[in-house]
């Protein structure tokens, strides 16, 4: 089919002061076209060159001579950025300071899509506040991760045939901080490659000195409050570590089991009276204490007040109780009480007044307890026992059965619930506070959902376990008295010196002291650490004291209780006030199908090599674009969609840059500079079309603005991108051309070149927080500027703006669908056809359909 142009005429009136015709019309194959408007006199294109201003320190490259962003030039605009000291807060005590504390990384880490998420979303808060004029803080930091380094350093030593215990504490301390020297900065340095402007120079190591005083000291504190205790309770085991872990390190996975059936026969009974119970756990019947059946299951109503006969035991009695507890439907109905190694018996044994046999070794193993099976592992006993009992006729059957695994988060092993003696914080007191901040409206927490959860866990809180039984990490101060019951005798103390001295005074200078091994939870450091000035006199915490409390705390929904609740009881019980303003709670990374990336799955997708294909900026616009509180899925669609995002800035910076009056034209950057878009009056000055595009801008400032205040950041990135790519690139670039190359009018260019760079600008202003690489050299191409984009001041916002012309101007472009247009000329739309450029010659006011010839029409628009 031949193609078909039309050159439509249109005498419209811009504005009430000049008149433009639209010189012409053009209509393209894809159903789009680009408006072209000029002075009356129809003119030539005449290409025009400008100087293009290109930095001459060596960090920036201009975009005339690059065809795209060089994704590569990211690292050294970081680190120009770095040594200028753009990332450090500059004290104005006048105003309100804008601080957060960075969810501190494990120093085993390397960096996954949830580090990309928080870094950008962490930066986009800090660079937005930083250009508001806030004195703004980032505060970094690293995490000693006591489970996950301990386990690194073993495997590496393992490697060379040598074990922990071999080594003894101090060497073993020795060679984790060597490896800690050797490959901790790891993770640093990919979240600096992320963008991420935190103040350097304050980073911290949760085993830094400063750190490691304010954790004594609290440890302390809490302990004269009589909020820690010590005793033995059920914890978390983890057998191959042989340490206690939190429940929220306790991974539950469905994998299929067996159900046991076991025989226990009624003592005094004969051979029929016997009760059977159901287990996955058969190993555990040596720590068995009772029987329990349900008061109303009148299977077993005989039997209550009896005893029975615990299997290959040796013929050990426990009562045959009744208590509603008991599931009537679950298995057989008759329930095992072994309160030494499951957390719902060890809870009824508590109530009952039953005692606590405990059968396990601290390595998995089972005790002497177990008898015969002394020294086996727990599943190596499982299977002997099964053997045994079914030679002596106690097996009644086996059968599959889906399990609730509990593994550790960090090993993967199966953990195991066990009676330990640990040290705990008395949680209540705490809580209390923590959930009167909520409620009082001095936290809130972003999305507003995560308040019931928040509540919730904090109304229903448990005693914190805080002792580890590893050798990495705070060791616990409390020292132990030589001879003495070291329950009832123990000194807590800031050092080994203060603990002698007062062991000395209340039992004699003869006395001997040694520490308790363990150290404390990590979590219990990291709640900790950005109040590291916790026991320092004032006039060395002042600096630090100036950010504190902090304002605003950003990490994923899945630490919430794990960080964000312990910081903020943390904070109220030592500061007095509550830590943060807001806490703001993102999601989940997924694949593109919605599923959580695993290694097992292979789909995981590795931030860096992200950036090597699609640039720092892409990811962090993609990533930035989600809703808070919700799982994102990440696809190479997406992130393809936002490079493109990235190259259409880049080519409009270009454009821009190339229509600009030379640098050494004093008088025309002049008046480019007296032009004052922040008047009214000069607004109104304005042609339609740069009326139109500036007052949408400064209705963009006020949305985007009020978004980022609100932390609706996807909002943010969706009304600049529509702004840029709809209104900036497809309709006023395309019309600035006509003022420029068509116009014949320095006058009328001026206008245009002065709209261009006004709205470019502010443009990259607005989006510099989200992709701060490629505004920041676009920004630095830009002729005149006298300072650094990622320093420079927000845009002013309640600026004027016209709607009557705004309205207008949006007449003219429905006008680009053809539907209103076959409309408005009665035209037949299966026979109107379009082209991207007018025929070689053409009369205006004349419409050519090929061979037949419509009559003529135009439309006047006032």
């Amino acid at each position: 089919m031949s193609l078909h142009q039309i050159a439509v005429s249109h005498s419209f009136l811009l504005s009430s002061r000049s008149a433009y015709t639209l010189n012409p019309l053009l209509f393209s194959k894809r159903n789009r076209f680009r408006i072209s408007l000029s002075h009356s006199r129809f003119t030539s294109i005449k290409h025009r060159s400008f100087a293009v201003a290109v930095s001459d320190n060596g960090i920036f490259t201009s975009p005339e001579l690059a065809k795209s962003f060089d994704f590569t030039s990211e690292e050294r605009i970081y680190n120009w950025w770095l040594s200028q000291g753009y990332f450090r807060p500059k004290f104005d005590w006048e105003s309100d300071p804008f601080v957060i504390s960075m969810p501190p990384p494990n120093v085993t880490g390397s960096l996954h899509m949830g580090h990309a998420m928080f870094v950008t979303l962490e930066d986009i808060m800090v660079r937005y506040h930083r250009m508001r004029g806030r004195p703004t803080l980032w505060l970094p930091g690293t995490d000693h991760a006591g489970i996950a380094t301990q386990l690194v350093v073993e495997r590496m030593l393992a490697s060379e045939g040598i074990k922990r215990v071999e080594l003894g504490r101090d060497e073993f301390e020795k060679r984790v901080w060597e490896w800690k020297e050797k490959y901790g900065g790891t993770i640093t340095n990919q979240i600096k490659r992320l963008g991420a402007s935190c103040d350097w120079t304050r980073e911290c190591f949760t085993l830094d000195e400063q750190l490691s005083r304010a954790v004594i000291e609290a440890f302390i504190r809490l302990h004269e409050k009589g909020l820690i205790y010590q005793g033995s309770y059920m914890v978390n085991w983890s057998p191959k570590l042989q340490t206690a872990v939190s429940d929220l390190e306790v991974e539950y996975s469905e994998e299929p089991g067996t159900l046991y059936y076991i025989k226990y026969r009624v003592a005094g009974g004969s051979r029929s009276d016997f009760l059977t119970i159901a287990t996955t756990r058969p190993e555990t019947l040596f720590g068995d204490v009772a029987i329990a059946v349900h008061p109303q299951d009148e299977r077993y109503s005989k039997y209550v007040g009896k005893m029975a006969i615990v299997p290959m035991t040796y013929g050990r009695h426990v009562p045959i109780i009744s208590d509603k507890y008991v599931d009537k439907d679950f298995g057989t109905g008759v329930l095992k009480i072994s309160p030494g190694h499951d957390h719902n018996d060890y809870v009824l044994a508590r109530r009952l007044g039953l005692p606590i046999l405990n059968v396990m070794n601290k390595d998995g193993t089972l005790n002497e307890v177990a008898g015969l099976y002394c020294g086996l592992d727990r599943f190596e006993a499982r299977k002997k026992l099964w053997s045994d009992l079914e030679e002596t006729d106690l097996a009644v059957k086996m059968e599959p059965h889906s399990l609730r695994v509990p593994r550790s988060q960090r090993g993967g092993e199966v953990i195991e619930p066990l009676v330990s003696k640990q040290w705990f914080v008395t949680m209540q007191p705490l809580a209390e506070k923590a959930l009167l901040a909520v409620e009082k409206g001095e936290l809130t927490i972003i999305p507003e959902r995560f308040e019931k959860i928040y509540n919730h866990w904090l109304t229903n809180i448990k005693d914190w376990c805080i002792s580890r039984q590893l050798w990495w990490g705070h060791r616990i101060p409390v020292w132990y008295i030589v001879g003495k019951d070291c329950e009832e005798e123990y000194i807590v103390a800031r050092s080994a010196e203060e603990a002698l001295m007062k062991a000395r005074d209340k039992y004699g200078k003869e006395v001997e002291v040694y520490q308790d091994p363990d150290v404390l939870d990590t979590w219990f450091s990291s709640a900790l650490w950005p109040f590291s000035t916790l026991g320092w006199p004032d006039e060395l915490a002042e600096d630090f004291k100036r950010f504190y409390p902090t304002t605003m705390l950003e990490t994923g929904h899945d630490i919430l209780f794990f960080w964000v609740a312990r910081m903020v009881m943390m904070g109220i019980e030592f500061t007095g006030t509550v830590p943060f303003s807001y806490v703001y709670l993102h999601g989940l990374i997924r694949d593109s199908q919605g599923r959580k990336m695993s290694k097992t799955l292979g789909n995981v997708i590795d931030p860096l090599d992200t950036i090597k294909e699609f640039g720092t900026d892409a990811l962090r616009f993609t990533l930035a674009l989600g809703t808070s509180g919700q799982d994102l899925n990440l696809s190479t669609e997406r992130l393809t969609a936002n490079k493109a995002f990235t190259n259409k800035l880049w080519n409009a910076g270009k454009f821009v840059l190339q229509v600009l009056p030379n640098r050494d034209n004093v008088s025309g950057w002049q008046n480019i500079e007296a032009c004052k878009f922040n008047t009214e009056g000069y607004l109104l000055r304005l042609p339609l079309p740069e009326c139109w595009v500036v007052s949408k801008l400064h209705m963009l400032i006020d949305a985007v603005t009020e978004s980022y205040n609100k932390f609706f950041f996807g909002d943010v990135g969706r009304e600049i991108y529509d702004f840029f790519w709809g209104d900036f690139a497809d309709w006023y670039i395309e019309a600035s051309k006509a003022r420029i190359y068509h116009s014949g009018d320095d006058s009328v260019a001026l206008v245009a070149q002065t709209v261009l760079l006004y709205v470019f600008e502010n443009i990259l202003k607005l989006l510099h927080p989200f992709m701060p690489f490629v505004t920041e050299e676009l920004w630095q191409a830009l002729p005149n500027r006298r300072e650094a984009l990622i320093i420079s001041s927000w845009p002013q916002t309640a600026l004027p703006r016209s709607t009557d012309l705004v309205k207008r101007f949006e007449n003219l472009q429905a006008l680009e669908e053809k539907e209103v247009l076959a409309l408005l000329s009665k035209l037949d739309l299966g026979n109107i056809h379009f082209a991207d450029s007018p025929p070689g010659m053409f009369t205006l006011n004349h419409i050519c359909f090929g061979s037949r010839t419509k009559k003529c029409f135009a439309y006047s628009f006032h």
